[in-house]
């Protein structure tokens, strides 16, 4: 005996009719996060020591800042799928688990767009 309903049957859909697109949104994040980050952590070691001018001409150059950007989308999308899960988990009562969703989801992207505000001023400074 199912206990979906003959809809979400025909469509395939669970109760929630979105975890599966979430699921495998915060994997392919988190597949895209391990090259980036990887460059990034080895352009740190390798700068290590540098001084401001040089960093920043690193962030500079398009190729990096391309990567940079992406590595701010992916983190903080991937970052904003994963307290998404521990809210939804873990608050109980339904107004603060929708006020904890959008103070989430609106800090994630604010922080994400001043991320790559702040690598575009670098990369057009002039």
């Amino acid at each position: 005996m199912s206990m979906r309903t003959p809809l979400g049957r025909v469509r395939g859909l669970g109760s929630a009719k979105e975890g599966v697109g979430h699921w495998w949104a915060q994997r392919l994040t988190a597949v895209a996060l391990v090259p980036l980050l990887v460059w990034f952590v080895a352009s740190l070691v390798e700068m290590a020591g540098a001084d401001y001018a040089h960093v920043v001409a690193w962030i500079a150059e398009p190729p990096v800042a391309v990567l940079l950007a992406l590595l701010f989308v992916a983190g903080f999308y991937h970052l904003a799928l994963g307290l998404q899960v521990v809210i939804e988990d873990y608050v109980h009562t339904e107004p603060a688990r929708l006020v904890s969703l959008i103070v989430v989801r609106f800090g994630c992207w604010a922080l994400a767009v001043a991320a790559i505000f702040s690598v575009l001023k670098i990369a057009f400074r002039g």
